[in-house]
This record gives C-alpha cells, sequence and structure tokens, in this order.
C-alpha cells in the first residue's frame, strides 16, 4: 500500500486547477459513492485528480488505479479496509473496469465503510453499466463526454465564456466579447478540439491509439468477441467516417463486413455506448432510448477527420457537431422535414447559402449555417452551439 500511496502523491503534483469540465460543478461531491464514465480521453482521471489537489487532504485521501499490479495479489475490498483503519476517508478507483467482480466489491465496501467516500472511474462505459445495476441504489453516476467549444476556448486559449442555453442562442444572445472572428478558432475545434489531450504532442497518433484500444480491447472484451470480429468494429466505423450522414443498411452492412445482418445492430449499439458513434433516433425514444435508428453519426468531428482524412464531408461534420454538442442539455432527435428536432424546436444545418425552403411555414423553425459569423431572424451560426455546456 505504501506503493500505492507514493505513486499518488507524484500524481497529485500534474494536475493544473485553472480549468475544470462542465461537470465538475454540476457532481455531489458528498455522494458516499460516485461513478464518472465516459470515453477514452476525455479527462475522467485529470477531474478526479483536480478535485482531490483543490477541495481534500492527501493524507486522508488515496488515488489507484484498477490497472496497477498491485490487484494482481491484493483485492479492493482488503484495500479500503486497510486504508479506513489508517484514518482514510476518501477513495478514488481509476478504470474500474479492468477490476474483475469490480461491482460486487464496491458494494461490499459501502456496506462495510460508512465512513468512507468512493468515487470510481471506467472508461468502458458497456462495462459499467452492466457492473451499476449490482450497486443498485448506492452510487449516484455521471457521464462525461470531450471538450465543447466553448471549454476549447477557455483551455486552448484562455478565452473565457458563459455557458448559454439553447433559448439564449436562438435569442442571438450568445457572444463572444474578446473573439473578433469566431471561425478560424471553430475550424481548430473541429479538427483537434474535442479531447483535453490535443493539448500535447502527437495527437493524431494518440487519437488513433484510443479508437483502437476501444474497438479491438474494451468492446470485444465486454462482448466476448474474437479478434477479427474486433477489425469488423473498425471496418464499421470507417464506412461510417467517409458517408454523407450515414442511413443505416443493415443487410448492406453486414456485406461489406462479411458479418451477419443480425450482429450489426448489437455492433452499432457497442461502439456507440464506447463513444465512438452517435445514432440518431425518431421520435419514440431519443437520442439513446428505444427509437427507430434513422442516421448513424461519428461520435464528434475529431474523430472524422481523424478517420476519413481527406474523405470527411463537409454535411457530415456540420451535423455531427450539432448533435455532438446539444446532447448533452437536449434530446436530440431525427425532424420529420429537417434535420433535428428539440423539444418543439425544428433545425436545418447547412452552409452560409443554405435557403430557407426546407423549413417554411414550420413554427419554431431555424436554419444553423456553417461559415457566417453572426445570426439573424431565424439564421443561427453553427458554432453557437458549442457554447451550451
Amino acid at each position: 500500500m505504501d506503493k500505492l500511496l507514493e505513486q499518488f502523491q507524484k500524481l497529485l503534483r500534474e494536475p493544473d486547477t485553472r480549468f475544470f469540465r462542465y461537470i465538475y460543478a454540476e457532481i455531489n461531491w458528498r455522494s458516499r459513492m460516485i461513478g464518472l464514465t465516459g470515453p477514452r480521453g476525455v479527462g475522467k482521471t485529470t477531474l478526479v485528480l483536480q478535485h482531490i489537489k483543490k477541495n481534500l487532504n492527501p493524507a486522508e485521501t488515496l488515488y489507484v488505479t484498477a490497472e496497477d499490479f498491485y490487484f494482481a495479489d491484493n483485492r479492493l475490498t482488503d484495500l479500503a479496509g486497510n486504508f479506513v483503519k489508517q484514518g482514510g476517508k476518501y477513495l478514488f478507483i481509476d478504470e474500474i473496469h479492468k477490476y474483475k467482480d469490480w461491482a460486487k466489491e464496491l458494494k461490499l465496501i459501502y456496506d462495510y465503510h460508512p465512513e468512507l467516500n468512493v468515487v470510481f472511474t471506467g472508461s468502458s462505459v458497456l462495462d459499467i453499466k452492466k457492473g451499476v445495476s449490482d450497486l443498485s441504489r448506492r452510487a449516484v453516476m455521471y457521464h462525461i463526454q470531450g471538450l465543447s467549444f466553448r471549454e476549447y476556448l477557455q483551455l486552448f486559449h484562455q478565452i473565457d465564456v458563459p455557458a448559454y442555453s439553447l433559448e439564449e442562442i436562438l435569442s442571438h444572445k450568445a457572444v463572444l466579447p474578446e473573439v473578433k472572428h469566431p471561425l478560424p478558432f471553430f475550424e481548430d475545434y473541429l479538427k483537434r478540439g474535442y479531447y483535453p489531450f490535443a493539448l500535447e504532442e502527437d495527437f493524431d497518433m494518440r487519437l488513433q491509439q484510443v479508437v483502437n484500444q476501444t474497438l479491438e480491447t474494451d468492446i470485444p472484451l465486454y462482448a466476448g468477441m474474437n479478434v477479427s470480429t474486433g477489425r469488423k468494429l473498425k471496418q464499421l466505423l470507417a464506412i461510417i467516417a467517409k458517408s454523407v450522414p450515414f442511413k443505416p443498411n443493415m443487410s448492406s452492412i453486414a456485406t461489406a463486413l462479411s458479418a451477419s445482418r443480425n450482429n450489426i445492430t448489437d455492433y452499432c449499439l457497442f461502439v456507440e455506448e464506447a463513444g465512438m458513434i452517435a445514432q440518431l433516433r425518431d421520435s419514440t425514444g431519443g437520442i439513446r432510448g428505444l427509437g427507430k435508428v434513422d442516421k448513424i453519426y461519428l461520435d464528434n468531428t475529431n474523430l472524422i477527420y481523424s478517420l476519413a482524412n481527406d474523405n470527411s464531408n463537409r454535411g457530415n461534420i456540420r451535423e455531427t457537431f450539432f448533435l455532438n454538442q446539444l446532447r448533452v442539455k437536449y434530446d436530440v432527435i431525427k425532424s420529420p422535414v429537417a434535420d433535428f428536432v428539440i423539444d418543439d424546436y425544428t433545425f436545418e444545418v447547412g452552409g452560409k447559402n443554405k435557403g430557407l425552403k426546407q423549413i417554411q411555414g414550420i413554427d419554431k423553425a431555424y436554419v444553423v449555417k456553417d461559415d457566417i459569423e453572426l445570426g439573424y431572424l431565424n439564421t443561427i451560426p453553427l458554432w453557437q452551439f458549442g457554447l451550451t455546456y
């Protein structure tokens, strides 16, 4: 345990506490057990280390990763028991899904040590969802996604912008006082601004590693797939990346992948839950509901540029950005006449020359235009929808 404490002290020197992710203020850190889920690379580890550094006494706190060799010979329940005996009050466990039977042991820790607060994180959303059912009402769960355009401006360029509601954006109240021309920043965000690790070197290589680990390790381990099926998941992602907003035809996908048609729906769900794609559904259930899937997008625009290279489609990029940014706060569903519906608002997304024809005669309908700096009437700049969280 001494080595774990030593490693924790080293890690605690690293995080910068000048910038906190959007979800930080939404988490009730007083809860006895908190779970943070989200795709690889969106900053879960940094978030918990920032919280420890800013608010907790290191002498009463321990951060460990479930990947540590310590757990090859030691149980999580034993660690928690020993830590409490030494006066420990706050236990943070990163990458919890790498620990076998983690949900059962967390349940025991919760029941045996009421004086201990536990926070756990997991990148494998699939495995976490499966395990959380075992935790019943004990754990309070939060899901974190990558940077918004607003957060990108703050983290990458130290430009502070408040978060705006959808209604404020539609009323033309969203402004960037420090920025005369937002489009160059927006273009950079679309290519490399979604993942916080883009601040470090070798972004493209690291993003490829995130994709590979997710598709070749996380999903196959969870779903009991073999290596060749992991490769098929990568092929599926490549097909989606190079398509104009992709309308799924399960039979043609199955043919392209040399896979059973019955498996394709499961593949898509696994890849969606792992944070690699987003499926737009109709009005019977929302983004992750039970509705019929109308279109499939890559999860975020950085993935498009990474996976599609020169074949990336601008219309696909625009719609992907809109869906990705708005789904955090709102239920985004398919529109029968335009691109998207949120509550009773209808949105048609396009370039600067996009007309109003598609939304004529529809109440509360808006054209969302790329390549414009300012909005007017029911025309809203695309970049402003990145300021909602």
